[in-house]
């Protein structure tokens, strides 16, 4: 057995002095609020968004779709889940049909310490350069914003530069390195 160490970052955001101008949806896709009649979409955008990501090496579980299931599950049960933090990105793949692909996803949460806490902002990458990062981002920032918090933070792998530049290009700030230690099993 070997371990791997995997360098992250914590990043936060100040919630009480922002603005973010609210982002227009692109042509063909919008945003569905937290129902939980929509968990199994949520954990496919996941799943999607993660399987051929390091974050997949990270967290084993983003890169199984029964996984993706458990985790949102378990982040939906979670004390101090925010709904209004949590949202689903979804692509109508042609006009006037109800053929739909869940192409991003994000999940928010109140933790201890009254702090926001983004859990797992993603992407399918079939949908990436379009802006929906920022979009869910922003939303669940408002979100955060309405819950009453005045700060947040997320978790990213520091190999994730695309997502840092976007986290940094919004206000987040890098607050800490961590590192998340992974067993592997070689045979």
């Amino acid at each position: 057995m070997a371990l791997t160490y995997f360098k992250r970052f914590r990043m936060e955001f100040d919630l009480t002095n922002y603005f973010i101008p609210a982002y227009a949806m692109p042509a063909g896709y919008h945003l569905i609020p937290w129902e939980h009649t929509q968990l199994e979409h949520h954990a496919e955008a996941k799943f999607n968004s993660f399987r051929h990501e390091i974050d997949a090496n990270v967290f084993p579980c983003l890169g199984d779709s029964a996984g993706c299931l458990r985790l949102m599950g378990d982040i939906s049960r979670k004390p101090g889940f925010l709904e209004e933090a949590t949202w689903l990105a979804v692509y109508q793949n042609a006009p006037k049909t109800k053929s739909y692909t869940y192409c991003g996803t994000i999940q928010g949460i109140c933790d201890a310490y009254q702090f926001g806490a983004i859990q797992n902002l993603g992407v399918v990458p079939d949908h990436r350069g379009h802006g929906l990062g920022k979009i869910l981002l922003w939303h669940a920032l408002e979100g955060f914003k309405r819950a009453g918090l005045e700060r947040c933070f997320l978790e990213v792998t520091a190999h994730n530069e695309g997502a840092i530049g976007l986290y940094e290009r919004l206000g987040f700030h890098k607050v800490r390195t961590l590192y998340k230690v992974v067993e592997t099993n070689y045979c």
